[in-house]
């Protein structure tokens, strides 16, 4: 499917740093992980992607997300975006930033 660039400039995409990641009780593969992307509190993702990541493996690393889609609730938690990842033979590879040497793309960078 075709999109027009309108649309593609409809979504918001960011650069976030991942603060923290737990296990969700009683979940069998979700995780809470909440993202810094350069707003004044950070954003709340629930992923299920606990099957594939351990919390150490997401946490301190720069991944890109999706601010702007709908919030809804999952397990009884709000997830305010989505993470994007690539799908490898059905198992999810995160897009994660590697910066090299230098820090220099900040939390809540826009992907354009």
């Amino acid at each position: 499917m075709e999109i027009e660039y309108s649309y593609f400039k409809k979504l918001d995409l960011k650069v976030g740093l991942v603060l923290s990641c737990e296990k969700i009780p009683k979940s069998r593969n979700l995780y809470k992980i909440l993202i810094d992307c350069g707003e004044s509190n950070p954003r709340q993702i629930i992923s299920g992607i606990s099957k594939f990541y351990e919390p150490k493996d997401l946490i301190g690393h720069k991944i890109i997300i999706l601010a702007n889609l709908k919030p809804r609730k999952i397990m009884g938690l709000e997830s305010n975006g989505i993470i994007l990842a690539a799908d490898i033979n059905n198992e999810p590879l995160l897009i994660k930033l590697d910066e090299n040497k230098e820090n220099i793309i900040p939390p809540g960078a826009k992907i354009r």
